[in-house]
């Protein structure tokens, strides 16, 4: 069988041109067609597709919108977000909201088949470059994990009043400890995390919280 296609962009003439590149031999089949999200919802409810391509501009509205809506109310269609915007602005973002692939408009018509054939058979496409930073991310996130892997919880917590620039006092005041006992605790910290100075612990910190919020720092 088919695989089978809703192209979902603002622009009749890209989608015509996706149309003809998804002809009979290459194992395609495009279902439906919408330049709205209401629309793109309509033919995501009735059509089933097994995977939507969606551009991020639909005239006024945003696809990031309807990429979150798709991922949540219908989970078995893959989405692959083909795009003029720069994806290192928006591809991660949107692989955390649902999507399963990022692809930019400048692309080839060859890269574009790969990437729709990646996302088709369940795999996450990105660009090589982007493929290669978030490894690098996934790297750090480890080693940051691996770094205070050490530390107690109440260490932590010391350390994540200081990612949000609070002072000793007020450290003190909200984990209900003395002062005192919070200096021996940023103190510790740096002590088994190898930072020099109260500079380095405050950046450290700052890091390691906005690591733990996008989800693999703690």
């Amino acid at each position: 069988m088919k695989t089978r296609v809703l192209l979902v962009d603002d622009h009749p003439l890209l989608r015509e041109g996706l149309r003809e590149l998804l002809g009979p031999e290459t194992g395609y089949e495009v279902c439906g067609e919408a330049d709205t999200i209401a629309e793109a919802t309509r033919a995501l409810e009735t059509l089933k597709p097994d995977v939507a391509v969606v551009d991020l501009t639909l005239g006024a509205e945003d696809g990031v919108e309807l990429v979150a809506l798709a991922a949540e109310r219908f989970p078995d269609v893959r989405i692959l977000v083909l795009s003029m915007h720069d994806e290192s602005l928006y591809a991660e973002r949107l692989l955390h909201l649902g999507a399963h692939g990022y692809l930019m408009k400048h692309e080839s018509a060859n890269a574009f088949l790969t990437a729709l054939g990646k996302v088709a058979h369940g795999e996450i496409y990105v660009s090589p470059a982007l493929g290669s930073r978030l490894l690098n991310k996934l790297a750090g996130h480890r080693e940051l994990k691996a770094q205070t892997g050490g530390l107690t919880e109440r260490e932590r917590e010391v350390l994540a009043a200081i990612a949000k620039g609070m002072g000793t006092q007020e450290i003190a005041a909200a984990l209900n400890m003395s002062a005192k006992t919070v200096d021996s605790h940023r103190r510790n910290v740096r002590e088994k995390l190898g930072l020099r100075s109260a500079t380095d612990l405050v950046r450290y910190a700052v890091r390691w919280a906005g690591e733990a919020e996008s989800g693999d720092g703690t």
